[in-house]
């Protein structure tokens, strides 16, 4: 049974540290210095496998953004325009989304002005990004939210405070909805408890709706979880605070390109969030399947294998060039297969000889410990 997790108090620490960098620029201002800060470079050049936590994580190269720069004063402004506007959004209270907070610098400059200060949301997003990188926070710290893409079903409640009311929500008692788990899992949540042995991720909704029509989660004692396809923040960030709970994490997607990446991006992180992976990413994670190699242990599946597409053989390739994945044995062999058969496999195929082999399948899995690292 893993423990209460408690929560504090959102918007403080974020709220110093937009002051903190608000206070450093008008101090340059006051020297006579060109106001400038710092923020970490986050291109694949300074990208690379820690080792020693697992995660891809970004190097020590930072880049100095400066006012007085003929190529730098207008990203500096609009950089400087994002903190001002999201301390207001702390010191109110108010959530909104990163193309809310477009909208509300869209027209910064004024009427009277032939310019905004934004064209598009591209420019703002990649700011966004660099004060997260540069102040060591999640966007969802600032108040900015993400679209909710994920359901989770199982023995654990969580208490909410949000929008100045206070709910409890009983994962296990949401019917075949489940409750949907929203882009952050931090500020103002509570875990009350978690009573489970396993974190269960299906990749596909569909799959999740079969095995919660089953009440998989609720025989085997697990916390049953569908990013709905590739993981949102806040899915991965519920992932890795169960983990800290210390519930064994179990991945289960399609043997494909998407389903690999899905997998790689929960337990290593992905390199676009290098910067957020330390509390992103699961390293812990295990993967479940499906794999080549399941057509050995189950013979209705070898008439059930479909061909590879060019992007499923490219992205095998690539694995096998990943240092991260290269180094375990039991994934190049898996990789190896796809390329020699140039087949792939669905997890929908686990159904069918019958529905109810899908949860045959992954509790055989884990029980066997016949998972990949």
């Amino acid at each position: 049974m893993a423990k209460k997790e408690t929560s504090e108090n959102a918007s403080e620490v974020p709220l110093n540290k937009l002051v903190g960098l608000g206070r450093d620029i008008v101090q340059d201002i006051q020297m006579e210095h060109s106001p400038s800060f710092y923020t970490p470079v986050r291109s694949r050049s300074n990208i690379f496998f820690k080792e020693e936590v697992g995660t891809l994580t970004l190097g020590d190269k930072k880049e100095k953004r400066t006012f007085v720069h003929v190529s730098q004063a207008k990203k500096f402004m609009q950089t400087v325009a994002i903190a001002s506007k999201l301390k207001s959004f702390l010191e109110q209270g108010l959530h909104t989304s990163i193309r809310g907070l477009y909208y509300q610098l869209k027209f910064s400059l004024g009427e009277d002005l032939d310019e905004d200060l934004f064209e598009e949301q591209s420019e703002s997003n990649p700011l966004i990004e660099d004060l997260e990188a540069s102040l060591d926070l999640k966007r969802e710290d600032f108040n900015l939210s993400t679209d909710r893409k994920g359901v989770v079903a199982g023995n654990m409640i969580i208490r909410d405070k949000f929008g100045g009311e206070e709910s409890v929500i009983d994962a296990s008692k949401q019917g075949r909805s489940g409750w949907m788990i929203p882009s952050d899992v931090d500020n103002g949540m509570e875990f009350v408890d978690v009573n489970a042995d396993y974190v269960l991720v299906v990749e596909k909704d569909a799959l999740w709706q079969r095995l919660n029509e089953d009440k998989f989660w609720k025989k085997n004692n697990c916390i049953l979880i569908t990013p709905k396809g590739q993981a949102s923040r806040g899915t991965r960030r519920l992932i890795r605070k169960l983990a800290d709970m210390k519930l064994p994490i179990y991945v289960f997607t399609d043997c494909d390109a998407w389903g690999w990446y899905i997998y790689w991006a929960i337990k290593t992180g992905s390199m676009n969030l290098a910067f957020l992976n330390k509390s992103l990413a699961t390293p812990e994670a295990r993967f479940i399947g499906v794999t080549m190699s399941d057509l050995q242990n189950y013979d209705f599946l070898k008439k059930l294998t479909i061909n590879a597409k060019d992007v499923d053989i490219k992205r095998a390739e690539e694995m096998k060039s990943y240092p991260w994945i290269a180094r375990h044995k039991e994934w190049v062999e898996e990789l190896d297969i796809v390329l020699k058969t140039r087949k792939k496999l669905e997890q929908d195929a686990l159904q069918g000889q019958k529905l109810t082999f899908v949860g045959e399948y992954v509790k055989n899995k884990i029980e066997s410990g016949k998972v990949l690292p």
